[in-house]
């Protein structure tokens, strides 16, 4: 079976945003691409047509991609997540064609971004800038499919990755306490540093051929990478928050990315 890249279509500007993103992407990564509509309530024949046209726009942008078009019963979110299964991408738009100007909890682009099985990509309308990868990393063992994925990317695009680690000093305990703990904020810095150098170690060694550049500051990781999304053509978050509710294990800081980011956001499942 090829490898396939699944993006979502429906007839505002965003989808369109989405369908260039993904078809250029499955051209660079030599896979297919599927275009899926969710047709939801009483048939509409201009849905077929939408993807005909879709079709046809892709086709003229890339003449030798493997293109297939779906009309899939069912509620927007749950088809798409469906579409994911077998992808190596599912890339939707970051609203639909309701108008919202910012996603909202609940909307479909957050909610496959926290079920789909494979990474999602959330793309913003609007010209991307012209910079690198970007990915945030707060020093867990379970980042490995996160870092691996942008180094992969930045790898197969031949772009710099930057890597933001932000942190928060510990507890300061005021007056009144009996033992209060007394941090100096360059050596916790230090120890950041030390922390993202050990993480990184081994991927410098297996991507050689990848740009790296590191960022530890002492701010919010949320904060840090939308200011960073302004020069980046690409910003790589995980997915490893709770997993009771609608978005799923969609952590606050990857939710804040997808709705504020100026670029294309990536989701990895952790």
């Amino acid at each position: 079976m090829n490898r396939s890249i699944a993006v979502g279509v429906d007839p505002s500007e965003p989808s369109r945003a989405a369908v260039n993103w993904a078809a250029d992407e499955a051209a660079l990564r030599h896979a297919d691409l599927r275009l899926v509509h969710a047709r939801y309530g009483t048939a509409d024949p201009g849905e077929a047509q939408l993807l005909d046209e879709e079709w046809a726009r892709v086709a003229e942008r890339h003449p030798d991609l493997t293109v297939a078009a779906e009309l899939v019963d069912g509620p927007p979110r749950e088809a798409l997540t469906g579409a994911a299964k077998g992808a190596v991408l599912l890339v939707v738009g970051n609203r639909g064609s309701g108008g919202f100007t910012e996603l909202l909890v609940g909307s479909t682009s957050l909610y496959v971004a926290a079920h789909a099985p494979c990474p999602v990509v959330v793309v913003h309308h609007g010209p991307a800038p012209d910079g690198g990868v970007v990915v945030g990393l707060e020093g867990s063992d379970a980042e490995g499919p996160v870092l691996a994925h942008a180094f992969q990317t930045a790898r197969l695009h031949s772009l710099p990755l930057t890597v933001i680690h932000a942190f928060s000093s510990p507890l300061v305990l005021g007056p009144g306490h009996e033992v209060p703990p007394v941090y100096e904020e360059g050596h916790v810095a230090a120890e950041h540093e030390r922390l993202v150098a050990e993480v990184l170690a081994g991927r410098r060694e297996r991507f050689p051929d990848v740009a790296v550049t590191t960022s530890v500051v002492h701010s919010g990781a949320a904060k840090e990478l939308v200011a960073a999304s302004a020069a980046h053509r690409l910003v790589v978050v995980g997915r490893h928050g709770e997993p009771s509710g609608p978005l799923g294990r969609l952590g606050s800081t990857s939710r804040a990315v997808i709705q504020h980011a100026h670029c294309p956001v990536v989701v990895v499942p952790v």
